[in-house]
C-alpha cells in the first residue's frame, strides 16, 4: 500500500505539506513519480507541478535519496538499496474553484489530482490518505474513511478522482433513491432550505436513474463550496462532484438557487456520461499529456441539454423556466460569429488548445452551447421520425448498456451508428451539417421545435451599437468605454478595432448615452483613442442587422397533436 499524508501547518501561507511513503524493491531502480498535467473535467494542460515547493526524498534512515526531474512533472528516483522511500514537498493551495485546492483557517479543500503524484507502474495498488486536521473536523468525500481522518482507495485513479472538504462547519443532508444514498455537503455561510433542496434533488435524481435504469456507483456526494462572492463552477467525479457558487447568502434566492439545482443536475448526469460512458481516446486517462477526442459534443453538449431538460421532466423547472435556460444557451451561442467558422467536432478536439479561453475573435464554437442545441434538435427529430417511439434517451441507454457498463470506450463512429439505428431519417445530413459542418442552426432548430408546437423567433438586438453598427462595448474598471467585439462585414468592421476607447459620437461626449446618440443615425463620426492616439472614424449604416437575438417560443396556433408531443417530450402540459 502507498501512504499519502496532507497537513496544513500554516493555512495563512496557503501551502500544504504533502508526504508519500511506500516500500521499494531492488528491481525498482530507477522508479518514477508523476504528477498530473491536467485533470478530468477540464481538457487543457494545467501543469500542477508549478505549484510544488521544496521537493525532497529520503530513505528509511532519513538519508537523502538521489533523484532528478526528467520532464516538467516527472521525477526519476534511484533508491540505491533503500527499502522504503519518503517523498515530501509543499503544494500551494490557493485556487478556490471546483477544480482547485484551498486551505485557510476554516477548511482544507483538496482535489488530489492537483497535488498527489503517482508511483509510475503502481497505479493499481491500494492507497491510503491521512489528513492531519483537528479531531473535531468532518470530512466530506466519496472515499471510505477506514480510520479517523484516514481515507482509502483501491487505486491511484480512484484516489485522485475523489475531492474532499475537511472542516468543522460542514452542513449535511441526505436522501435515498433506488436504495442509493446521496449526500449534500455545504461549506459556506448560508441558510439552506433543506426540505426544498431534498425534494428537488430527489426528483431530478429519480428522473436520471429512471432514464438509465440503474446508477453506476454505490453512493454519491455533492460537495458544495458556497463562497461570499459571485461564482459558478462545477466538476464531475466518479461518485461525487464539487460545485462552487456564490454569493453564499443568496443560495435560496431565485437566480442562485436555479444555478444550484441546474449545475447539480448537470454534474450528476456526468456520473454516467463521461465518468462511465467515456470516449475511447480516454480509456484509460493519460494524465501526462493531452487526451485528444472529437466527441466533446456528446460528453458536454448532451450533458448540458439533459442537465436542464431533466429538471423540467422531473417538475423541478416549469416549462417557462426551462425555456429561459434554453434561451440563455441560444444567447451564448450567438454572442459572436465563431459558429460560422468552426464545427463543434473540431471545437471538441481543440479544447486542449483554447477551449476554455476567450480566444481570438470569431474563431470557435462552444461544445457546451452548440452541443446542447445539437442535442435538442436530435432528440426532437428522433421523436418525429419514430412517432415518439424512440428518443435521444434511446441513444443514451444504448451508450450505457453497450459501452459504459462494460468499461468500453465509444468512438465517433459508434455514436453515429447508435443515432442511425434509432431510425432518424436524415442522420447523415444531421452529422454533416450540424456536427461536422457550420451550417446555420436556426432553420434546423425551428423545424425541430415545430414538432412540439414551438418555434424559434429571431429578434433584433435592442442595442443599436450592436444591431445597426456591429460593435459591442464594454465599460472597463477605469470607466473607459472600449470596443469588445465586432461583427464581420459590419459598418464597424471597416472602421473600428478591438479595444478602441470611444470618447465622443458626432462631437458629443459619450457618457452612458450612446444609445440615444445613435438613435436615427445613418452615418456617425466617432472620436476615439487607439494606442493612446486620438482618432476620428466615420461609419455608415448599410441597413443590415447584426448580433441578432433568438428565442424559443410556444406557438399560439399549435395543434393538439403538437401539444401532445410537447407533453411526451417535457412531461408538462403545453
Amino acid at each position: 500500500m502507498i501512504f499519502y499524508q496532507i497537513s496544513s501547518v500554516n493555512p495563512l501561507s496557503a501551502y500544504l505539506q504533502i508526504s508519500i511513503n511506500f516500500a521499494v524493491s531492488e528491481q525498482e531502480s530507477p522508479l518514477y513519480l508523476q504528477i498530473a498535467t491536467w485533470r478530468p473535467g477540464r481538457y487543457e494542460l494545467q501543469n500542477f507541478a508549478q505549484k510544488i515547493q521544496q521537493f525532497h526524498i529520503q530513505d528509511q534512515d532519513n538519508n537523502p535519496v538521489l533523484f532528478k526531474k526528467v520532464t516538467k512533472d516527472r521525477w526519476e528516483v534511484k533508491p540505491a538499496g533503500s527499502t522504503t522511500l519518503k517523498v515530501s514537498f509543499n503544494f500551494y493551495a490557493r485556487q478556490m474553484d471546483a477544480g482547485g485546492s484551498w486551505t485557510d483557517e476554516t477548511q482544507l479543500y483538496v482535489n488530489p489530482i492537483n497535488c498527489l503524484p503517482a508511483v509510475v507502474g503502481r497505479e493499481q495498488e491500494a492507497v491510503a490518505l491521512k489528513l492531519n486536521i483537528p479531531e473535531s473536523w468532518q470530512i466530506a468525500c466519496g472515499l471510505p474513511q477506514k480510520a479517523n481522518h484516514v481515507l482509502t482507495a483501491e487505486s491511484y485513479d480512484q484516489l485522485v478522482d475523489s475531492p474532499l472538504i475537511a472542516s468543522p462547519n460542514l452542513k449535511l443532508a441526505s436522501y435515498e433513491v433506488a436504495d442509493i444514498p446521496f449526500y449534500i455537503w455545504i461549506q459556506g455561510d448560508c441558510t439552506p432550505d433543506w426540505e426544498r433542496i431534498i425534494n428537488n434533488f430527489t426528483a431530478f435524481t429519480q428522473e436520471q436513474i429512471t432514464l438509465f435504469g440503474d446508477f453506476p456507483v454505490k453512493d454519491y456526494h455533492f460537495l458544495n463550496q458556497l463562497v461570499p462572492y459571485k461564482h459558478y463552477h462545477g466538476v464531475e467525479h466518479s461518485n461525487s462532484t464539487v460545485i462552487t457558487l456564490g454569493p453564499a447568502e443568496l443560495l435560496m434566492g431565485k437566480s442562485l438557487y436555479k444555478d444550484f439545482v441546474g449545475v447539480s443536475s448537470h454534474e450528476l448526469f456526468h456520473t454516467w456520461n463521461i465518468k462511465k460512458i467515456r470516449p475511447a481516446e480516454m480509456m484509460p486517462y493519460d494524465y501526462t499529456q493531452e487526451n485528444y477526442f472529437r466527441t466533446g459534443f456528446v460528453a458536454e453538449g448532451l450533458t448540458t441539454y439533459y442537465g436542464d431538460y431533466l429538471l423540467a421532466r422531473a417538475g423541478v423547472y416549469s416549462a417557462e423556466e426551462y425555456f429561459e435556460e434554453l434561451n440563455s444557451i441560444l444567447s451564448k451561442h450567438f454572442t459572436d460569429y465563431g459558429h460560422q467558422n468552426y464545427s463543434v467536432a473540431d471545437a471538441s478536439f481543440d479544447l486542449w488548445l483554447d477551449g476554455y479561453k476567450p480566444g481570438v475573435p470569431d474563431r470557435k464554437v462552444s461544445i457546451y452551447h452548440k452541443g446542447a442545441l445539437a442535442a435538442i434538435i436530435l432528440d426532437l427529430e428522433i421523436r418525429r421520425s419514430t412517432n415518439n417511439i424512440k428518443t435521444l434517451d434511446t441513444v443514451m441507454q444504448r451508450l450505457w448498456e453497450d459501452f459504459g457498463k462494460k468499461g468500453i470506450g465509444y468512438s465517433e463512429e459508434d455514436y453515429q451508428r447508435l443515432v442511425q439505428e434509432t431510425g432518424l431519417n436524415w442522420s447523415e445530413k444531421y452529422f454533416a451539417d450540424i456536427i461536422y459542418g457550420t451550417a446555420p442552426i436556426p432553420p434546423y432548430l425551428d423545424k425541430a421545435l415545430g414538432y412540439v408546437g414551438c418555434t424559434l423567433v429571431k429578434e433584433e438586438n435592442p442595442q443599436l451599437s450592436e444591431a445597426r453598427w456591429g460593435f459591442k462595448i464594454n465599460l472597463t474598471p477605469q470607466s473607459n468605454l472600449e470596443v469588445s467585439a465586432i461583427a464581420p462585414d459590419s459598418p464597424a468592421h471597416a472602421g473600428l478595432r478591438l479595444d478602441d476607447e470611444l470618447v465622443a459620437l458626432n462631437d458629443r461626449k459619450i457618457e452612458g448615452n450612446i444609445a440615444g446618440l445613435l438613435e436615427g443615425q445613418t452615418e456617425i463620426n466617432l472620436t476615439l483613442f487607439r494606442n493612446k492616439q486620438l482618432r476620428q472614424v466615420t461609419l455608415r449604416s448599410n441597413g443590415q442587422s447584426y448580433f441578432p437575438k433568438y428565442a424559443a417560443r410556444k406557438l399560439s396556433e399549435a395543434k393538439l397533436v403538437d401539444k401532445a408531443n410537447f407533453y411526451l417530450w417535457l412531461k408538462q402540459r403545453f
